[in-house]
């Protein structure tokens, strides 16, 4: 029966699409807390409420489904297309050399994002602890994006003289070391925010201003 988050035809049966996205978010769910070695096909199948061939008849192994969870969040919820390609505000930004409004905007974007699909999180924490193909394979398709992406930036700004001749990708590794560990603590740690409780704004906009103090000219 529908939980009002999938399609079902007149008979009140999912479609196949609405079926397979069953399949992968609950998959999503149980990777992101017993690890991709941790969780059994059978397992995803009882908490999805299908068979097991069922889930064999849109995934052919674990590994493809695990495969299919990284192409889902890369075309259909944005993490590709993150943070450039969305954002109007970033690219008037962008455009105008705005400096703080684009390291804020690109913050907020991240911690925004690591917010609303924790499990998404956690599942990348769990594959790179696992050394699971799936780790090496978003950082290839997705964070070397990111790096190349603030990098080009900061080298552009350089040659404008505003940024100081520093290594851009240490920079970038800074800044998104600031973002990633801050998600890390209240997503993994500090879950009640005892150590600090702020808002994502104002996070984004303390650790747009600490790199602007680090690399401005």
């Amino acid at each position: 029966m529908s939980n009002g988050l999938f399609n079902c035809d007149h008979t009140g049966r999912m479609s196949g699409d609405a079926r397979r996205e069953q399949i992968l978010q609950t998959a999503v769910d149980l990777f992101s807390k017993k690890g991709f070695k941790g969780t059994t096909t059978k397992e995803i199948a009882k908490a999805a409420g299908v068979s097991e061939a069922m889930v064999f008849r849109h995934f052919s192994s674990k590994d493809e489904l695990y495969g299919a969870i990284l192409h889902s969040k890369g075309c259909q919820d944005g993490f590709r297309d993150f943070p450039w390609n969305k954002n109007e505000d970033l690219r008037i930004a962008i455009r105008e050399k705005d400096d703080f409004t684009v390291f804020y905007h690109i913050a907020l974007d991240a911690l925004n994002k690591h917010h609303t699909d924790v499990g998404f999180m956690r599942l990348l924490f769990y594959s790179a602890l696992e050394e699971h193909e799936l780790a090496e394979r978003f950082f290839g398709e997705f964070v070397a994006q990111i790096y190349g992406f603030i990098g080009g930036y900061i080298e552009e700004r350089q040659q404008d003289g505003a940024f100081c001749q520093i290594e851009p990708k240490v920079a970038v590794r800074a800044f998104l070391g600031m973002i990633i560990h801050h998600s890390l603590n209240n997503i993994l740690w500090d879950k009640q925010r005892n150590i600090l409780d702020i808002s994502n704004e104002e996070a984004a906009k303390n650790f747009a201003e600490i790199l602007m103090r680090g690399i401005r000219a």
